[in-house]
């Protein structure tokens, strides 16, 4: 009897979910370019990741994947045995702890004080305004940076001294690219903790209004609570993408001062692949930088759920 009941609930979910994608056959059409367009240039793309356990060469390049001399781990124990790749790796992980750390923070502190503001149109600019850098270039953000922090730039001028942050070779170049980043893309990401905001049932303020809280108190035990699982959401993100902190901005921002503390993973993969028309190494490199990014992500995502927490997965 149990096996007949079984069957008959199978068949009435395939019947179900069939009649429901028959339902919603115009959103899945519209969906079917985004996944050509995945599968295209981001799974196609994997098979390149053979050349990790080849030696490529400038010549044997054009060559096929089968024709190419295979050499095992041989380009991983290059990467791992380079004499950077220790000092590169802690850059990474530490820029990136920060950057997550310092982003997070500034964009819910951002988007807090916004939702707070109840003068439209000064709320509308202030928006606009705060995430028009995210559309400006790194060199043009790079310039303006060096202009303001380096030596003798603005901010020495005005406050008479000589402050050493663009020039300092230490950890403190990490921060301070940090907090660069931060300026840039602050109001970009507070656009989603708002749109979270904007889903906060009203009748909550309302009763708390009601009871004699005040703004903070209601920020506190209404909004942060409320925007919790978008948060969550995002720091797992975030965490994934650890390893893959942008060549750009701190090839950009660096100097040869700072040289030591600025080369990340990113920039190594291009020195060591590129620079020395060793492909092999550079994919290796790339590929290890992916897979501890997988490994990341499932970790926290896991992390998450055990906590009680809202799970990307």
């Amino acid at each position: 009897m149990k096996a007949r009941q079984t069957k008959k609930e199978n068949v009435m979910k395939q019947k179900f979910s069939g009649k429901l994608m028959w339902k919603q056959r115009y959103l899945l059409l519209m969906s079917v370019p985004f996944v050509i367009w995945l599968i295209i240039f981001k799974y196609i793309p994997l098979w390149g990741w053979t050349m990790a356990f080849q030696d490529v060469r400038p010549k044997s390049f054009a060559l096929p994947i089968w024709e190419r001399e295979f050499v095992g781990f041989d380009n991983f124990i290059k990467a791992f045995t380079d004499r950077l790749f220790g000092q590169t790796l802690l850059n990474t992980i530490g820029t990136s702890i920060i950057g997550i750390a310092l982003g997070t923070c500034a964009a819910i502190f951002f988007a807090l004080m916004l939702n707070e503001v109840r003068f439209v149109k000064f709320k509308k600019v202030t928006q606009t305004i705060s995430y028009l850098p995210h559309f400006v270039s790194w060199v043009i953000i790079a310039s303006i940076a060096k202009m303001f922090l380096n030596d003798g730039g603005v901010l020495d001028t005005m406050l008479n001294t000589q402050l050493h942050l663009m020039s300092t070779n230490s950890p403190l170049f990490w921060v301070v690219v940090c907090l660069i980043n931060v300026w840039k893309e602050v109001g970009w990401d507070a656009i989603i903790y708002l749109s979270a905001m904007a889903g906060i049932d009203q009748g909550l303020y309302e009763a708390a209004k009601v009871d004699g809280a005040n703004r903070f108190q209601r920020m506190w035990h209404i909004t942060l609570p409320g925007i919790k699982p978008t948060a969550v959401v995002l720091l797992i993100m975030s965490i994934g993408g650890a390893l893959n902190v942008g060549m750009e901005r701190q090839m950009l921002l660096s100097n040869g001062i700072v040289q030591d503390h600025a080369m990340v993973l990113s920039w190594f993969a291009y020195i060591r692949g590129i620079g020395t028309n060793n492909y092999g190494l550079g994919t290796a490199i790339g590929m290890f930088q992916s897979v501890v990014g997988i490994i990341l992500l499932f970790i926290a995502n896991k992390v998450a759920g055990l906590l009680g927490e809202s799970k990307l997965v």
